[in-house]
């Protein structure tokens, strides 16, 4: 029985190519994203708890906790934008024989994502 020869990867192979550099930012901002979300299930579930709630907000006002919202904001906008790029590449659609053009499906996309963006600020600012 023969076995297929692989080539054992270098660690840092996602440092040699920018295509590489990007996917890798993406997949990693992935889980900032999820810090972030388990943040906020946190702190909803501290909301039953007057003195612990206290105490969060207390630390969510310091400049430590606005810097860190500030970063996990870029990294999520980071997150956001790739994907929307990339949606044209996932949904190839047709109309006809004629692709439809790549950035319109990206436009489509992005507006639609700052719409959903603005009515849910717009819902909770209500």
């Amino acid at each position: 029985m023969t076995r297929e020869l692989t080539k054992p990867l270098p660690r840092n192979w996602w440092l040699k190519k920018a295509a590489y550099f990007r996917f890798m930012m993406r997949e990693l901002t992935s889980v900032a994203v999820l810090a972030y979300t388990l943040l906020i299930v946190w702190t909803l579930g501290s909301a039953a708890n007057s003195g612990g709630f206290s105490t969060l907000y207390a630390f969510l006002s310091t400049s430590l906790s606005v810097s860190l919202h500030v970063v996990i904001l870029a990294l999520a906008l980071y997150h956001t934008g790739t994907w929307i790029a990339l949606t044209p590449k996932v949904m190839v659609l047709w109309r006809d024989d004629e692709r439809v053009d790549p950035d319109f499906i990206a436009g489509v996309t992005g507006i639609s994502f700052l719409m959903i963006t603005g009515a849910t600020i717009w819902l909770v600012l209500m």
